[in-house]
């Protein structure tokens, strides 16, 4: 049985996707300092993190999905030293499901890992993150629902983060819940990374941060846009087609590379997530927790820059948007059409099992950067 278990359980949107990328990276030299981190990739953990919080429908995913919880349990239980299990839809699972994950995990220590931003950059972030997955809801109206439900991981049980403490803290000693605001805008690049790595006893510097993979965001208009286009994509149920085509495709490919303006939700909205924040600060104040980091990081400015609200965005933008977007998605068909077409014949069948291998493993890239549906 590993010694010691860091479950990072989120927050969305809390540089998650950054750590993430940093760890499966340097898997090797994780070993090497003896840190495993479990499982064949991130969807694993995600699947997990379903399995953990009694996702209907799991065996949606993928046949495999069901059984991914156990298949790391019993990797970190064959494992000596020191495990990480990291996803951010961990962070939904309720106070029972927290116990029974850590009973999971037998005799060994169990540290909860809990990165962590202001609650107004959050849900504006996680917002456009459900649009990028095929929701069409405005950003003053999200999550859509006050209730808590450890199935939906776009709703207030991955967002509260008093919450989320309070039920992750349920289940282990409270100096064992390490909560890392993220760094403002002045602190080094690295920081985050910094401070992960100090709780779980990582040497930072063996591990090289610059090719780490963060969570880009889309513009105001690109938003807009998206969000319009997903009411049209009735049949784009599946979890593959919101994940590979609405996100990995439409969105991180041809929408966020263009580095729109940023924006906020409406005044009224900003205030009501304010008191909200400023209230789960106070919970979290006297609990005991292990903060890494500047709690005064996680409170809402009074003063916001000035940015815009998605209902600002005019149809002429749309359209200009949109515009641009059919452009390059027509070129991409172009260049497929002209893709010349495999020969009859024995080569002709190695070369089209080649350019099926290709295509899956450009599938695999998609999913991978998707951690949603």
């Amino acid at each position: 049985m590993a010694r010691r278990v860091f479950l990072h359980v989120g927050l969305p949107k809390t540089g998650t996707t950054y750590l993430q990328s940093i760890l499966w990276e340097h898997r090797a030299v994780l070993a090497d300092q003896d840190v495993l981190l479990p499982g064949f990739g991130p969807r694993q953990h995600l699947w997990a993190s379903c399995v953990v919080r009694e996702e209907p429908r799991i065996a949606r995913r993928h046949p495999d999905a069901p059984q991914a919880w156990e298949q790391l349990t019993e990797e970190v239980r064959s494992f000596p030293g020191t495990a990480i299990i990291s996803h951010e839809f961990f962070a939904g699972a309720s106070a029972d499901q927290v116990a029974r994950a850590v009973a999971d995990l037998g005799g060994a220590e169990v540290h909860v890992v809990v990165t962590a931003r202001e609650i107004v950059g959050l849900l504006t972030a996680r917002w456009q993150e459900w649009v990028k997955n095929g929701a069409t809801g405005p950003v003053d109206a999200y999550p859509p629902s006050e209730r808590v439900d450890p199935g939906d991981e776009w709703g207030w049980g991955t967002l509260d983060l008093a919450d989320v403490l309070r039920r992750w803290g349920s289940g282990v000693p409270a100096e064992r819940v390490h909560l890392i605001p993220l760094p403002g805008r002045d602190q080094p690049r690295d920081e985050l990374w910094r401070r992960f790595a100090g709780v779980v006893g990582i040497d930072p510097d063996s591990c090289d941060t610059s090719a780490s993979q963060p969570n880009e965001s889309l513009g105001v208009a690109e938003v807009e846009l998206l969000r319009r286009v997903n009411a049209h994509l009735t049949d784009f149920t599946a979890p593959v087609d919101k994940g590979m085509w609405i996100r990995g495709y439409l969105a991180q490919e041809k929408l966020v590379p263009r580095r729109g303006e940023r924006f906020w939700p409406s005044p009224e909205r900003v205030a009501v997530l304010r008191a909200r924040g400023e209230a789960g600060l106070d919970d979290i104040a006297g609990r005991g927790y292990d903060v890494v980091g500047d709690l005064d990081d996680l409170r809402t400015p009074e003063a916001l820059p000035e940015r815009r609200h998605p209902d600002s965005v005019s149809d002429g933008e749309v359209l200009d948007v949109a515009a641009a977007t059919i452009a390059e998605m027509l070129s991409d068909v172009r260049r497929l059409k002209r893709r010349p077409r495999p020969a009859p014949g024995p080569w002709g069948r190695a070369r089209r099992r080649l350019a099926r291998s290709a295509r899956q493993g450009r599938m695999a890239r998609l999913l991978r950067r998707s951690p949603r549906r």
